[in-house]
């Protein structure tokens, strides 16, 4: 049982160091927002996966509508803004909160003076953009 867990954590850094180098700087395509995939994770035999993703936004930048294909679990480490998600009453966030989006949920954020940084994690369908543009 130990030599099988070395192997998959052995395995696992090996897949994560190359995630995380061949996805530096993804982004969603929005000037002033950069998301990097830290670690990716996919369930075997299963169609989901979980990504780690750190994001970065300039200050007052608007990240449009948009869903993920799955849950988003996510942290402010800095900054803050106005959290808009469908159904909800607009939210303001700051650094030190957290904040949790349903699948397929339109929602945006307004991000405040300045540079926010934001701890991601994504429980998403493996095959499917991890964001798409959702309809205002």
């Amino acid at each position: 049982m130990l030599k099988r867990r070395g192997f998959v954590s052995c395995a696992l850094c090996a897949a994560v160091g190359l995630v995380a180098s061949s996805a530096e700087g993804e982004a969603q395509g929005t000037p002033g927002f950069k998301r990097t995939i830290l670690q990716k994770t996919e369930y075997p035999g299963d169609k989901y996966a979980a990504i780690l993703v750190s994001v970065d936004i300039e200050p007052n930048t608007l990240i449009p509508r948009h869903t993920h294909p799955g849950v988003e679990s996510a942290f402010l480490t800095s900054g803050g803004g106005t959290l808009s998600v469908k159904g909800q009453a607009d939210r303001l966030v700051k650094a030190g909160e957290g904040f949790q989006v349903p699948p397929e949920t339109p929602h945006s954020l307004r991000n405040g003076p300045e540079a926010t940084r934001i701890v991601v994690t994504y429980i998403v369908e493996k095959d499917k953009p991890l964001a798409s543009p959702a309809p205002e």
